[in-house]
């Protein structure tokens, strides 16, 4: 029944990140029902229901009647804050909570619920927007952040001078790598609508003097050559010859003995306990893109295509890296 009813505190919590809660009660400090709702323009008829409900969804805590950030959502979900992850929050509830009412009849015909089932094209309508595009990136380092201080921290970067995120966003794996060692420089690859998002970003963080973009797409130009590459949420888009074709792009611009770090939400190797990453998997049947894969399915496509050695290393979370070597 619990998780039958899931979608009711998947929703609660959604709309609060929407309604920025969580903001605003960063910025004013604790505020009672009456004063919080008047602030996030919420009729008083749900007001204090949804409130109380996201305290006993520990997404709140309420002390003498005012209600307050929980310590996580006052670190994760306030979006002044560095670490704000609730991009991607905000992602899915403008899109995928939708989609994903469509998802018994995406299993019954195998065909996109997303935009594609209109004749939209998600990435070629992302990319002329602005806007959507900003938001996207900015879900994307939401997505990626805690993956990129764990590949900053277990990767043996002491070996290597150079490093490109391929398919970067905003950037911020490569940065949080670069803040963690000073002696690498490199940057990022993707579409040029990207490039002031990037540069934007690492100048925040100090690194523009480190970290440069180049403009590409992966499919139709050669990928920049550095010492490591990586690809973070990039080969799960796309079907099987197009992950291998990728793969195979990456190995040709590597030297020989450079790496290349392949991380998701890598499905572990039964296929029985990593739930985000099977459910990513659905998710890329919903946006009519491709499918998530194991740590041996990975390895095996590194190695048809050239790469020596590998291995797989959990990150945080439902994320795991593999690293393939030329």
């Amino acid at each position: 029944m619990q998780l039958g009813f899931g979608f009711w505190a998947s929703k609660t919590l959604l709309s609060a990140v929407e309604l920025k809660v969580f903001g605003t009660l960063s910025e004013a400090g604790p505020l009672n029902a009456d004063e919080l709702g008047e602030r996030l323009g919420l009729h008083p008829r749900g007001a204090r229901d949804f409130f109380d409900a996201l305290v006993a969804l520990r997404m709140l805590d309420r002390t003498g009647g005012r209600y307050s950030n929980t310590p996580e959502t006052d670190l994760f979900l306030d979006p002044a804050k560095p670490t704000y992850v609730g991009g991607v929050l905000e992602v899915s509830n403008a899109r995928l909570y939708t989609f994903w009412g469509s998802l018994t009849e995406g299993l019954r015909t195998g065909q996109p619920q997303s935009e594609v089932k209109t004749g939209g094209d998600f990435f070629e309508t992302l990319y002329a927007d602005p806007e959507k595009l900003a938001q996207f990136t900015g879900a994307m380092t939401g997505l990626s952040r805690a993956a990129g201080d764990a590949i900053a921290a277990k990767f043996r970067w002491r070996d290597y001078g150079s490093v490109i995120d391929i398919g970067c966003a905003q950037g911020a794996v490569p940065a949080a790598i670069a803040t963690a060692h000073n002696h690498l420089s490199g940057g990022g690859f993707d579409l040029p609508p990207v490039e002031p998002i990037f540069n934007s970003y690492v100048t925040q963080f100090g690194l523009a003097d480190r970290l440069r973009f180049t403009p590409g797409n992966f499919f139709d130009d050669p990928l920049p050559s550095a010492d490591v590459l990586i690809m973070g949420h990039i080969l799960h888009d796309w079907e099987l010859d197009q992950k291998r074709l990728l793969l195979q792009k990456a190995y040709d611009a590597l030297p020989t003995g450079g790496a290349l770090i392949v991380y998701e939400a890598i499905i572990d190797d039964d296929r029985r306990h990593n739930a985000f990453g099977l459910l990513m998997s659905l998710n890329m049947l919903i946006e009519g893109l491709g499918f998530d894969f194991t740590g041996p399915d990975c390895r095996g496509w590194m190695a048809d295509v050239g790469f020596s050695e590998s291995y797989v290393e959990h990150l945080v979370g439902p994320d795991s890296m593999v690293v393939g070597i030329k």
